[in-house]
């Protein structure tokens, strides 16, 4: 199973952004996570289109696009515009989910559904075959630096089994406490696609430490 580090631009140092970004990428990140919180559907409030059109301008990476914010599909068209690969929101956060998701990819992008810990897998199975990613939290979301919720790694394998049940291709990634040390099981369990922030850019070798999540996935197979 292949491997996809997306680093998360919320543990940087913005007034690095392009150096972190850009040792990030030299380590092997495929993609660069943004977290986009409004302070209401989650209790934070972070990114903007700015960053976004910022991120455009220090890297080619694909830029994934993460929504915990209420009615995501305002957002989509400005998001396109701006330069996001991947956009996922949360089904809690809306109405007409499968709408939407089909509209992210109208807009050229992957559309993704994020699923918190307590959200269950009956709103993924509705519209599995309109997802290109879905996205597992293992924290509540939020804030950066949580620990993993061990009860994530089945969800990952109930999720998996679903998807290869559907025919789906989709890819599956975890959020929320990926280190060196619980991103082998969430690996096991069928997950391809982790978000680092802390494990990443709390570092002082970036590019090393996107190198060391990557080699644990390979000790775990």
């Amino acid at each position: 199973m292949s491997v996809r580090i997306a680093p998360s631009v919320l543990s940087t140092d913005l007034g690095r952004l392009r150096e972190q970004v850009t040792e990030a990428a030299a380590g092997g990140a495929e993609w660069m996570h943004v977290d986009v919180m409004d302070g209401h559907f989650v209790p934070n409030l972070t990114f903007g289109l700015p960053i976004i059109r910022a991120l455009r301008g220090v890297t080619g990476l694909p830029l994934d696009v993460h929504l915990m914010v209420e009615r995501p599909e305002q957002y989509i068209a400005d998001y396109a515009d701006a330069g996001a690969a991947v956009f996922t929101f949360h089904p809690e956060a809306t109405v007409h989910v499968q709408r939407h998701l089909a509209s992210i990819r109208a807009h050229g992008m992957r559309a993704g559904l994020a699923l918190n810990p307590g959200t269950p897998l009956t709103y993924l199975e509705e519209v599995v075959a309109d997802v290109d990613l879905v996205l597992i939290m293992s924290v509540n979301p939020g804030f950066g630096g949580q620990r993993y919720i061990p009860a994530s790694t089945a969800k990952i394998a109930r999720v998996a089994a679903m998807l290869a049940q559907a025919g789906s291709s989709a890819a599956i990634e975890v959020d929320g406490g990926i280190t060196v040390d619980t991103i082998a099981q969430a690996h096991r369990a069928g997950a391809d696609t982790f978000v680092a922030g802390t494990a990443v850019f709390g570092e002082p070798d970036i590019a090393e430490a996107v190198r060391a999540l990557k080699r644990a996935c390979l000790v775990s197979t």
